[in-house]
């Protein structure tokens, strides 16, 4: 597999999961059920994705501890991500209806330290290193100026309304092509 693929299939991952949460709703609420797995899996699918361009990211910016922080940053914030999603998983495969899915998330939130580090905090470790990797090359003049308002447009319009995950998807999708051109096909995660 090209290694540049993730530029490419992680928005696309990410259009899918906006996608499927929206088909997911039209009944009046989300989850437990087909939708609801395959919209997740996708959206992991992609954040798995998102910590290999990170560290591709890092590597276009020069290595340097500030492009090292954002990456190390961006691969907590997916962690946490994953474990949130690994959770609604695991409540939607557990439990009988919407309404037992929320007894669940109560159940887990409720454990000290589980909502600011996987619900509240961490998560916004991926979006800000995510746009802090990316003002770092437009500052270095390796993207164009038009690329962090693309990646900032990705990143907020779900804050202003999660059925815009797609639209931001395709943002994200248009500011990354040109990074899968010029991005290395190799990198060492732990080079200095």
């Amino acid at each position: 597999m090209n290694p540049r693929f993730a530029f490419i299939a992680a928005p696309l991952l990410t259009f899918t999961y906006g996608v499927i949460r929206i088909i997911d709703g039209l009944d009046g609420s989300r989850g437990p059920g087909p939708a609801w797995t395959i919209g997740h899996l996708a959206f992991m699918a992609a954040l798995v994705l998102f910590a290999q361009i990170f560290w591709r990211l890092r590597a276009m910016a020069g290595r340097g501890p500030l492009a090292t922080v954002s990456a190390v940053a961006g691969t907590a914030g997916i962690a946490t991500l994953l474990a949130q999603f690994g959770i609604d998983l695991v409540a939607g495969f557990t439990a009988a209806d919407h309404d037992g899915m929320g007894v669940i998330f109560d159940q887990v939130q409720s454990v000290p330290g589980v909502s600011l580090v996987v619900y509240d905090g961490g998560p916004f470790l991926f979006y800000l290193a995510q746009l802090a990797l990316i003002l770092q090359l437009a500052v270095m003049r390796r993207v164009g100026a038009w690329t962090p308002v693309l990646v900032l447009l990705d990143l907020a319009l779900p804050f202003a309304d999660k059925d815009l995950i797609p639209l931001g998807a395709l943002c994200l999708l248009i500011s990354f092509v040109p990074l899968a051109r010029r991005a290395p096909a190799r990198v060492a995660v732990a080079a200095a």
